[in-house]
């Protein structure tokens, strides 16, 4: 699962969230659902149809590949995959039938819960340096024009792309003592807006068609 590390007190609550979200299985326009599932040595992903049956394997390497997302076109799926069996974890694409991958991001943080814009352009993700705290990001599909579009000292993450690709739904934790909300952005960043308000987690926003 996403980011099982030793992580400080503030954070520990927030991560055990984010490991939820790989398994969410994603479904594409033509009716394949992609998962990410576990091969008795790490995580792969899997595409089956939704009756059952046809299961294909579209990874096969010794490190995890987790919380897959169809682009809108569904012909890539966009996901997170360690670069190493225990190093960090990158944005990458594969061809939804497999072949074809190409890893996005390079660094030395974890980049994961990767969410495609409706236009097929973009991709939004949370970013999670250690030690620190995570925020949302958005970069071109071919791994170029990396925003940042949250900048602070609390935790952003599962960020999800309105239908109109005119806001993204995340979600924002308030730091020591506090709980986790949901919030929107505008993906340039600006125009920030808290949603929920109450005493309780609020967390993997998902923006429906209607």
């Amino acid at each position: 699962m996403v980011l099982r590390k030793k992580l400080t007190v503030l954070l520990a609550t927030v991560m055990m969230l984010a490991m939820s979200i790989s398994a969410v299985p994603a479904l594409a326009a033509p009716g394949k659902i992609a998962y990410s599932g576990h091969d008795g040595n790490d995580d792969e992903l899997y595409t089956i149809n939704v009756g059952g049956g046809g299961k294909k394997q579209l990874t096969d390497n010794s490190t995890d590949d987790d919380a897959p997302s169809y682009s809108p076109s569904g012909k890539k799926i966009v996901y997170s995959g360690r670069d190493a069996p225990n190093g960090d974890y990158e944005i990458h694409t594969i061809n939804a039938g497999g072949g074809g991958k190409k890893q996005l991001t390079d660094n030395s943080s974890d980049d994961y819960n990767p969410d495609y814009a409706p236009s097929g352009k973009r991709i939004a993700y949370a970013n999670y340096v250690f030690g620190g705290d995570e925020e949302i990001y958005t970069i071109q599909t071919n791994g170029g024009g990396r925003q940042p579009l949250t900048n602070n000292s609390s935790g952003d993450f599962y960020p999800s792309y309105s239908p109109s690709g005119k806001r993204i739904a995340y979600g924002h934790n308030a730091g020591p003592g506090g709980d986790a909300e949901i919030w929107t952005i505008q993906p340039n960043g600006g125009g920030r807006q808290q949603v929920t308000d109450n005493a309780h987690n609020d967390r993997d926003p998902y923006w429906g068609s209607q």
